[in-house]
């Protein structure tokens, strides 16, 4: 048996820094928390080691590990009210790895670093990403009117007052009443400002936000 006192501390590194990234992943409610973080980490640290053992090619391995985590982070992206979540999840999935195969390969000092940047960057950049989000969103407005002569026309034109700027998607008429779709975007501000407005209009049969 060649298990060495360096065997274990690259693992038990692995555990550690991939427990605190799945840690923070856990804590907002994501669907790769601490258990799948650790696992992924020391299984990449222990693939590394153990192809420095066996005398395989190191490259050829790497790469092996690297199309395995991309088939797992694909399976956590999904598609939500025509929004695609779980891609921060799925390239945390992607990074971690590679911190455990940097632990495995003993580059420690590779590993810390880039354990700081993606910490740091899950930690830290919510709130600026949160701001550039409010600066310009995107959304799919629904309005039931009864129909008459550009009776959507009007809903644009309201839209272009808030400083929003409207998509038209699919027109249906159903009876007396018409329904328009548009995709949206401006600033948050402009979208709770034009929704309020809509929701006091008694002209507005039905309105999905």
């Amino acid at each position: 048996m060649n298990f060495t006192q360096e065997d274990i501390v690259r693992l038990s590194v692995a555990l550690v820094i991939g427990g605190l990234i799945g840690a923070e992943r856990e804590y907002h409610g994501k669907s790769a928390g601490l258990r799948t973080m650790i696992m992924i980490c020391v299984g990449s640290a222990l693939f590394t080691m153990v192809s420095g053992r066996i005398g395989g090619s190191t490259d050829r391995i790497a790469a092996n590990i690297v199309n395995g985590i991309g088939f797992l982070g694909a399976g956590i992206i999904f598609r939500e009210d025509n929004r695609v979540k779980g891609l921060t999840t799925a390239a945390t999935v992607w990074a971690v790895s590679a911190l455990g195969m940097c632990i495995g390969a003993g580059q420690y000092d590779i590993a810390i670093i880039g354990f700081v940047f993606i910490l740091g960057s899950l930690l830290f950049l919510v709130r600026f990403g949160d701001r550039i989000q409010k600066m310009n969103q995107t959304r799919d407005y629904k309005i039931v009117t009864t129909f008459h002569n550009k009776a959507l026309t009007q809903y644009e034109e309201l839209f272009e007052e808030y400083n929003l700027s409207p998509a038209r998607n699919q027109q249906q008429r159903i009876g007396n009443d018409i329904i328009g779709r548009w995709r949206v975007d401006g600033s948050e501000q402009n979208h709770e400002k034009c929704i309020n407005r809509l929701l006091n209009d008694p002209e507005v049969k039905e309105f999905t936000f």
